[in-house]
């Protein structure tokens, strides 16, 4: 029998729980998930795509290190988070970009998406997509040009790949042209990656890897990109713009930056709901906004600022989704 009257209890401050989990674990997790696009990349790109993204991970590291000196802020490039956008912002550019130009891009989503609005966990927009943005309106020439990945010969300092210039998938379907869609690229072709696109973007079999990796290794949940993909394949299956729902439904599923952004934007900790319901309407909603800039904007891409308009709606869907506290009745919501 226990000896209540000698029990000592030792209370301490929260948490009292602790996981094995950390900031650097989490973030080495994201990179090893995303190392199959980057090796299928340098396969059909070539060493441009490797280079691409090794300098956007050097000029992210560089740019949280330089500012959290300058600021005399405690340093953050150990928990491997730079690393992550600079791998992403990379992803999410042509092979052929100019290397100078993804620095300017690192500089934008590190310092001012990230680190001017407190560093990692304080940012509201996912930083990689910020800066895909902020190059897009910048140098748009170059972030709508894209290469055969079969012919890509691009240098490794400035200027637009030496390659043969094509139209990307989602370019020809938003024109229309479903008959020369299907006889340039088959549906296999689409979830391998034998397509231009952009650099980590194209292979949605290696993004549905790394995404099931991340899934299995308790990274991220699966509510934001199922609620997110199946969003985007329930509204073009029943309402396909051209040729048939199976068909239109499958190449809007592999084409594009679905399924990274899907996998790897969607889920971010920072700019993402926390609960299983906030998900599944954030997921939802990146969905809705896709298929609609997709369907009714000028723009045939739809995955980064779906995203990036879902990232300013956390705090509201954080804010109607989130748990009753126990014990606590209605009227005790009134008088709060």
């Amino acid at each position: 029998m226990t000896d209540y009257k000698n029990l000592k209890l030792i209370a301490t401050s929260n948490p009292h729980i602790r996981g094995s989990e950390t900031t650097r674990s989490i973030m080495l997790d994201v990179i090893i998930a995303m190392l199959p696009a980057l090796v299928w990349a340098v396969v059909k790109f070539g060493a441009e795509a490797l280079v691409l993204t090794a300098v956007s991970v050097i000029g992210c590291v560089f740019f949280e290190w330089a500012y959290r000196s300058i600021m005399k802020r405690p340093q953050s490039v150990g928990d491997l988070s730079a690393v992550v956008t600079g791998m992403l912002l990379s992803f999410v550019c042509p092979p052929s970009t100019p290397l100078w130009m993804i620095l300017i891009g690192d500089f934008f989503a590190i310092i001012v998406v990230k680190q001017l609005f407190g560093g990692i966990g304080k940012n509201f927009v996912n930083p990689a997509l910020a800066g895909r943005a902020f190059l897009l309106g910048s140098y748009a020439g170059v972030m709508t040009t894209w290469v055969d990945p079969a012919q890509s010969k691009a240098p490794l300092f400035g200027g637009v790949a030496d390659a043969v210039t094509t139209a990307t998938p989602l370019a020809i379907m938003k024109s229309g042209d479903m008959a020369g869609l299907t006889s340039t690229y088959s549906v296999a072709d689409m979830f391998l990656g034998h397509i231009p696109g952009s650099t980590g973007e194209i292979s949605a079999l290696m993004l549905l890897i790394g995404g099931l990796y991340l899934i299995v290794r308790k990274v991220i949940n699966w509510h934001t990109p199922v609620s997110y993909i199946a969003t985007v394949a329930v509204l073009t299956f029943l309402f396909p713009k051209y040729g048939s729902g199976v068909d239109w439904m499958l190449y809007s599923l592999f084409g594009g930056g679905l399924m990274l952004g899907a996998f790897f934007m969607a889920t971010d900790y920072a700019t993402s709901p926390v609960t299983k319901k906030g998900q599944v309407i954030f997921g939802i909603g990146c969905g809705l906004f896709t298929v609609f800039i997709r369907y009714f904007g000028s723009y045939n891409e739809g995955v980064c600022y779906s995203i990036m308009v879902m990232n300013l709606c956390v705090a509201l869907i954080d804010k109607y989704t989130k748990p009753t506290r126990f014990g606590v009745v209605k009227s005790d919501k009134k008088e709060g």
